[in-house]
């Protein structure tokens, strides 16, 4: 434990340094993600004029936060039907509860941390604690025509679906109690302030001109991290690599995959915070990004072990989905295919990897959402272009440098952190459901009921 608590120090002191870098950097605040208002240039004599609601967007973000919540559930049903039939109900849980809790959570102080008034280009402060001041009017700073409060739950939906993602990796062992503090201290201690570095006013991702349009390292590299340190603390199945464990209904996955699909149109799309142009850009490059995928993960996996999977294409189009994410406000239809099929290849192999390192990812968590938010991360800095997001950056071995040093930084933190806050709740409470309780299933030791009553 002391030998990781000077790693995490360690970690600090690096995320410290990116915070000394975006300090000295020449970057506009307002430049470098597209969470931020829209600047409005006016003489310097006259005050700018306060902004103003437009219909139409906050009914176009109305519809997007709504597509970004069908994803928790939509998740749910993904990995449901990954798992034994045991324990489909548990795995289910998991993901749905969050929309329980971590709506409370936001609204208490989650949002406050993520984006209210910066500490150090660290962590926001408490100032918007149980949304005091977070009304009905926009806020210069994040919602230029759409309701504060509706910027805010747009953001919700986030911070829902990210840390439910983390449990496909841990899937089929972990206790629901222990799971419950996991989810609340994650939270608070891992995405909130990642999602002030990256999208924060004066986050030092932000300052420093790192590009993450809708999610890339705060949703899928931090989940991803975080899913990697968490098998490898609470350790495999039972049987794992001795007993065939199939899913058990890949019907119910496909459901799932395309509800996930549609409200991933929500998650990027929405992302530009109003009904236009780049809205229009990013919807459609999510489409092709997620279809070159699906042919990559298909036809790679067709090569080499001579027949194509339904579980396949459909952690192909996931895959594409997540690598496309950081990229889809700022890269055209022709890179968003090449991401796309890079995102399926990249994140096939890692999958398969697991296999031959031995550690049990039991939904591939890992392997698409941490290798696919890493290398949809790195293309940004490749293929972004300043004629699809003037807001933006182009592709340049800077900015290449600029998102390597930002993922790290989220690789570093998150893995530390996630580290710690499982080895404190394993001390008070336990992390692994007992061995016959994992033999029994999740579903009726947990939660007393069945999924399947034949």
């Amino acid at each position: 434990m002391k030998k990781f608590l000077l790693l995490f120090i360690l970690g600090f002191l690096i995320v410290s340094s990116g915070v000394l870098i975006a300090d000295d950097a020449v970057v506009a605040d307002t430049t470098s993600v597209a969470v931020a208002a829209p600047v409005v240039e006016t003489p310097a004599e006259t005050s700018a004029p306060a902004p103003k609601i437009d219909t139409g967007d906050t009914a176009f973000m109305l519809i997007c936060s709504a597509l970004v919540m069908v994803m928790t559930p939509g998740l749910a049903l993904f990995y449901g039907g990954m798992v034994r039939r045991k324990n489909v109900l548990g795995t289910m849980m998991h993901s749905f509860v969050a929309l329980g809790l971590i709506t409370i959570i936001w609204i208490v102080y989650g949002y406050s941390l993520a984006f209210g008034k910066d500490v150090g280009h660290i962590i926001g402060n408490l100032d918007w604690a149980f949304l005091k001041g977070v009304g009905l009017d926009p806020n210069p700073d994040y919602s230029g025509t759409i309701p504060h409060q509706l910027f805010m739950v747009f953001q919700m939906m986030f911070a829902i679906l990210t840390p439910a993602l983390i449990t496909g990796a841990f899937a089929e062992r972990f206790k629901f109690k222990s799971y419950l503090i996991f989810l609340a201290v994650w939270l608070t201690v891992v995405y909130c302030p990642v999602a002030h570095w990256v999208w924060g006013v004066d986050g030092w991702i932000r300052n420093l001109g790192g590009l993450d349009f809708a999610g890339g390292l705060v949703v899928h590299i931090a989940s991803g991290t975080s899913a990697l340190i968490t098998i490898l603390v609470i350790g495999k199945r039972k049987g794992y690599q001795k007993e065939i464990m199939p899913p058990h209904s890949l019907p119910l996955t496909l459901i799932g995959t395309a509800l996930l699909w549609f409200g991933w149109f929500g998650f990027n799309a929405g992302s530009a915070l109003s009904a236009g142009a780049l809205a229009s850009s990013a919807f459609v490059v999510t489409q092709v990004g997620a279809g070159a995928a699906v042919l990559g993960w298909m036809f790679i996996e067709w090569i080499q072990k001579g027949k194509p999977t339904m579980l396949g294409a459909l952690s192909g189009g996931v895959a594409g989905l997540v690598a496309i994410t950081p990229a889809s406000g700022f890269v055209s239809p022709m890179s968003a295919i090449i991401i796309g099929l890079a995102g399926g290849v990249v994140c096939y192999m890692a999958v398969n990897m697991k296999e031959k390192i031995g550690y049990d990812d039991s939904l591939d968590v890992v392997g698409v959402h941490g290798v696919g938010g890493f290398v949809g991360a790195m293309l940004t800095g490749v293929f972004a272009s300043v004629l699809v997001n003037p807001a933006g950056a182009d592709g340049s071995l800077h900015l290449l440098k600029t998102q390597f040093l930002s993922s790290v930084s989220v690789i570093i933190y998150a893995s530390l952190s996630t580290f710690i806050i499982l080895k404190i709740i394993d001390k008070l409470f336990g992390l692994r459901v007992e061995d016959v309780e994992e033999q029994q299933g999740l579903d009726l030791t947990q939660h007393g009921e069945s999924g399947y009553r034949f």
